[in-house]
């Protein structure tokens, strides 16, 4: 906004009626002209780089030539997929980039806890009948729920389609892999009647309260309350289902242990692997580790674990370091998203939601 002119030498300090009436027109004009000029001056959409238009092009031969679209089908498709510069710049900061004592507050909270207590109440029957059908533990498929979407409070704001082209054509360290989840979305959109341009999800392409990327949405979702299709975001029977299903899929053991904290003497042998983030499957027995100098604090009953049993020794970089053994249901979790943090806050979560569960119950 320009500062107001003083009156120049022989100029009148008021105005006659004719030049007011000009001044009220003027700054009439300036009201409607100056939206008009902060809109032109907002920041638009950082533009696709190149990399992005030549996967497009090749992508919808692919379609075409590999399952049965026509190539205008997907032409149409993909002139309405827009390239986001935000989803390039969300996935390379993602949460479990961060340590354990600033993951943890994050996700295992009261107030989740408190809500997943609501969710197992309202849905009762349907863990349970789960839990016969698959083996999971209702506080864990509820803990997923409530890490992946707060209980379907936060389903992402990305429509699915930018989110895996913006990734699938231009993100190089990861191009393959969000390629193939733009095939499998417009195959499941096909297979489950589900408008492509309108369905959103995370940064990352995950969907439904579960956050099902395409490809685990194709294979593992079930349809759990038999209404003749898979639905993710509106029904609970089929999300508790399919989180049951993937796990069980992915080597969940009915009603073997999690994790447990541990603890090292001082002849720990420094030869001896200790993992951090990066999940490794259990391929040490707790004979060999207690021969090493690493026990867990628990007390399993028999046949549940055994000396045979096997784990993987996990530090986590708390308040102060933390260590803990995780078996093969901690792997299991780790399937879900590949991060010790991850399966760590599940299982956390879990247990405080379990416990509130029961006192709520009169357990």
């Amino acid at each position: 906004m320009q500062a107001t002119k003083r009156p120049e030498s022989g100029t009148p300090a008021f105005a006659t009626n004719a030049e007011t009436n000009r001044r009220m027109h003027l700054s009439h004009f300036i009201l409607i002209l100056l939206p008009l000029l902060v809109l032109s001056q907002s920041p638009v959409a950082a533009p696709a780089p190149i990399s992005y238009q030549a996967g497009s092009r090749a992508f919808i031969e692919e379609m075409a030539r590999n399952h049965d679209f026509t190539r205008a089908q997907v032409a149409t498709l993909m002139s309405s997929a827009r390239y986001r510069q935000s989803i390039i710049d969300a996935i390379s900061r993602p949460y479990e980039a961060k340590p354990w004592r600033d993951y943890r507050p994050i996700f295992v909270t009261a107030e989740r806890a408190q809500r997943g207590v609501a969710f197992w109440r309202d849905n009762a029957a349907l863990l349970a009948r789960a839990q016969a059908a698959f083996g999971v533990p209702p506080q864990i498929v509820v803990a997923i729920i409530g890490i992946e979407t707060n209980y379907g409070n936060n389903l992402g704001t990305h429509r699915v389609i930018d989110a895996l082209s913006t990734l699938g054509f231009s993100f190089p360290s990861r191009a393959d892999f969000f390629r193939g989840e733009l095939e499998a979305f417009l195959l499941l959109a096909r297979e489950e009647d589900l408008d492509p341009l309108t369905v959103k999800g995370s940064y990352a392409g995950a969907m439904g309260k579960p956050q099902f990327i395409a490809s685990s949405y194709r294979a593992y979702a079930v349809d759990f309350d038999d209404d003749g299709r898979r639905d993710l975001w509106a029904s609970n029977a089929d999300v508790i289902g399919s989180v049951s299903n993937y796990l069980a899929m992915h080597g969940w053991q009915r009603g073997q242990p999690i994790a447990a904290t541990a603890v090292l003497n001082n002849s720990y042998p420094a030869n001896v692997a200790i993992t951090e983030k990066r999940p490794v499957r259990p391929d040490t027995t707790l004979a060999s580790f207690a021969a090493a100098g690493v026990a867990p604090v628990a007390d399993f009953p028999e046949p549940d674990i055994s000396g045979q049993t096997r784990a993987t020794l996990m530090e986590f970089d708390g308040a102060s370091t933390e260590h803990w053994l995780g078996f093969d249901n901690f792997y299991a979790i780790t399937r879900y998203n590949h991060s010790n943090l991850y399966a760590m806050a599940v299982f956390q979560l879990s247990q405080e939601i379990a416990r509130r569960y029961r006192e709520a119950e009169g357990h």
